[in-house]
């Protein structure tokens, strides 16, 4: 979506300010977790915190729901050694919606992750795959997985999302940005993975990778000789009595399927899997009775033939690089300062979000799902529940609402063009009929609806984009508004050739060689989740930040690079003995350091 995730310098900002590493399936059609990472309370140490009651869970979800106004149906279950507590309220759509209740079927998105790591262990156990196989033993022999100083990506990479694969592939590009996995291929997965080439050691570091647990699924289904849907199925479902849980819904839980919301509470189109080849990341829709059944087995409370898969899944954890949160094999572990431990992990899509989580010492498990495609209300209900040292988070600020108007299409004309963020990437306007859209690089493209002649706003998030008024036809610039802030743009499709030009001038000067550069080749750490790396292909040099797409420097000197697809600048700083010790990330005004790290 536009301006949701800006490139380098927005990011940058968020990350330096936020206590959390942020990545949502829901708000960037991603599938993509949230680290909650939320300070526990100091005002207990004890590990044995408060049980909740029903009524008090409910009096939350009637807040959240009547009161707050981010949530439309909303469901709670609880497992535990007492039993089993399903606590509810609200509806499965804004108009003409059911009651919610443990039979609901949600989309639960990154979950789905969690099914696809138990897989990989269940297939362990049977001998048909190890946990240090190479994924590329089960692709076809003709793709060419990515590799790194001799070392190859292995199931356990992905399931650990430390494999240097991306959160998502490049070629990316759906046809409908309101159902945005349905159409990607397996020909387009294995072509992008033919030619990625990775920007760091595989294992070095965590990188939260739709594309790599998407892999993972594939690359299982491939060995079992079955699509995904058929092998989770088998697998799981039908071990653990889970009949409304599926990839493709069955007539019966189509009938039961709750509507999707945007945040603004507006119905939304339900996510389908047309191609599978990244269902093993977010496919999944199931319902409460059958997730604490999931639950009740990972918690210790029932037995089942998977349990030692699901033991396996939490054996030799990795750091995420936070000190409060580790990943073992799918599951997410988020550590309290007394030592005790919450297993956890949650989900979003389009129109639902969704939350799993158990304690080992006290063997309870909750899971929360909703019919709102926002972060917020219900990650840190899921983990209150469990341990109310996790606090309740506050009441949001009521978001303002544009109201749209109608206005002659004729002079969307003047806005359609290219627009260069001063910190982020180039904004897309085009004009289909008598509808506008704004895209960001590498993201869907979403329409935007006029609130006056000149502002536009998103339905779908908190954004809105202005055009300054026209010269010689054409609007010059805009502004885009969103939750970081107020950022400029300028048209850029006489700047983009300029800068085009002035590379192709730079790089025939060769202000510094191959050779030389290859002292600068490395990563450089911004924040303790911000990382910029350097590399070379060829005699092409690039930069590639967290979660972002690599970008090509044109050299100005031995030092000092441009990067002109994002408007920045980079220096190389230097010690008595001509090493990097760090870089200068230059842009939008802020000088920011960099220390070298690799």
């Amino acid at each position: 979506m536009f301006a949701k995730k800006v490139l380098f310098g927005i990011i940058i900002i968020v990350v330096l300010l936020s206590v959390s590493i942020n990545g949502s399936f829901a708000v960037e059609h991603s599938m993509e977790i949230t680290h909650a990472l939320d300070k526990a309370s100091s005002k207990t140490s004890s590990t044995t915190t408060p049980r909740l009651s029903d009524e008090q869970i409910r009096q939350v979800l009637v807040q959240r729901i009547d009161d707050w106004h981010i949530g439309v149906g909303i469901v709670v279950g609880i497992v535990s050694p007492e039993g089993r507590r399903i606590i509810s309220y609200g509806k499965t759509g804004q108009e003409n919606g059911s009651t919610v209740d443990q039979k609901t079927v949600f989309e639960i998105g990154s979950i789905t992750k969690v099914f696809t790591s138990l897989l990989l262990t269940d297939m362990i156990a049977r001998g048909e795959v190890k946990l240090d196989d190479p994924v590329a033993k089960y692709l076809p022999s003709d793709v060419k997985v990515p590799e790194r100083d001799g070392k190859k990506i292995t199931l356990r990479d992905l399931a650990q999302q430390v494999s240097g694969l991306p959160r998502l592939p490049s070629n990316l590009a759906p046809k409908d940005g309101n159902n945005p996995y349905n159409d990607y291929s397996t020909e387009q997965l294995f072509q992008f993975l033919s030619n990625y080439q990775l920007t760091r050691a595989i294992g070095s570091q965590y990188e939260y990778s739709n594309l790599g647990v998407g892999l993972l699924g594939e690359a299982l289904a491939r060995r079992a000789g079955k699509d995904y849907a058929s092998l989770v199925n088998e697998r799981i479902f039908n071990v653990l009595k889970m009949s409304s849980s599926n990839i493709n819904t069955t007539t019966d839980m189509q009938r039961r399927l709750a509507v999707g919301h945007n945040a603004k509470l507006q119905a939304v189109p339900s996510w389908t899997w047309k191609s599978q080849a990244l269902a093993g990341a977010g496919g999944l829709r199931s319902d409460m009775d059958d997730l604490l059944n999931f639950m009740a087995a990972h918690a210790g409370l029932s037995s089942s033939p998977l349990k030692a898969a699901m033991k396996q899944m939490l054996a030799k954890p990795v750091t995420t690089g936070n000190p409060n949160l580790d990943i073992a094999l799918g599951w997410h572990i988020l550590k309290h300062k007394d030592g005790s431990k919450l297993v956890w992990h949650n989900g979003g899509t389009g129109g639902y979000r969704s939350f799993a989580g158990f304690n080992p010492k006290t063997k309870t498990a909750v899971v929360v799902l909703s019919n709102v495609g926002d972060e917020k209300g219900v990650d840190d209900l899921g983990r209150h529940i469990l341990d109310t040292r996790y606090e309740l988070m506050e009441k949001p600020q009521a978001a303002r609402q544009p109201t749209e108007i109608k206005i002659d299409p004729k002079t969307y004309t003047s806005f359609v063009g290219n627009y260069q963020l001063d910190v982020g990437p180039i904004i897309k306007i085009t004009q289909e009929g008598d509808a506008l859209f704004a895209q960001q690089d590498n993201m869907p493209k979403e329409q935007i609806f006029a609130e006056d002649a000149r502002k536009f706003f998103s339905k779908l998030q908190d954004a809105q984009i202005s055009f300054d008024a026209d010269i010689n036809g054409k609007s010059p610039s805009l502004l885009v508004h969103v939750v970081q802030g107020t950022f400029p743009g300028k048209r850029v499709e006489e700047l983009l050739a300029s800068a085009e030009k002035a590379s192709i001038k730079k790089e025939s000067s060769a202000p510094i060689t191959s050779k030389a550069f290859d002292q600068y080749v490395g990563k450089y750490q911004l924040a303790p989740s911000f990382i910029i790396s350097l590399y070379r292909q060829d005699d092409r040099y690039f930069a590639q930040a967290t979660n972002q797409p690599p970008f090509e420097m044109a050299a100005q000197d031995k030092t000092h690079f441009d990067l002109p697809a994002v408007n920045a600048k980079i220096t190389i700083n230097l010690d008595s003995s001509d090493k990097a010790i760090s870089l200068t990330l230059h842009q939008g005004g802020a000088n920011q350091v960099a220390k070298r790290i690799e």
